[in-house]
């Protein structure tokens, strides 16, 4: 069983950057590998990124390509979510969690967070 907790989501103005937290619980974080995911007002959840156990390997969704980092310190069992260039589009609650290898699709993640808001202002 894995507990995931998420943070550092807020309000924030266009053109500005937050940077998300998923702190995970157990120590088997290093076998999982990490998503992202966000589910915007009136929308279906949708994929972000992703990123290996190892972190060697990334994906991000097109529309945030060029503009969020993932990463993820096995040691400190967190995953992080750098969003910078922030649009008023990119607002959302942000969903953290975890699986067996690096996926796109929802249902390949055993495990997942409450969600932090994500306010983007115009």
């Amino acid at each position: 069983q894995v507990q995931l907790v998420e943070s550092g989501g807020g309000l924030v103005q266009a053109g500005g950057s937050l940077k998300l937290a998923c702190v995970a619980s157990g120590r088997t974080f290093s076998t999982y590998a990490m998503g992202w995911f966000r589910r915007a007002p009136g929308k279906e959840r949708e994929f972000v990124s992703a990123i290996t156990r190892s972190g060697n390997n990334v994906y991000y969704a097109d529309s945030v390509k060029g503009r969020f980092t993932i990463s993820r310190d096995n040691a400190k069992t967190t995953v992080y979510l750098q969003m910078n260039s922030l649009k008023p589009e990119d607002t959302a609650v942000y969903y953290c969690a975890a699986g067996r290898s690096l996926a796109t699709a929802q249902e390949q993640y055993d495990y997942w967070g409450q969600g932090t808001q994500v306010t983007v202002s115009s």
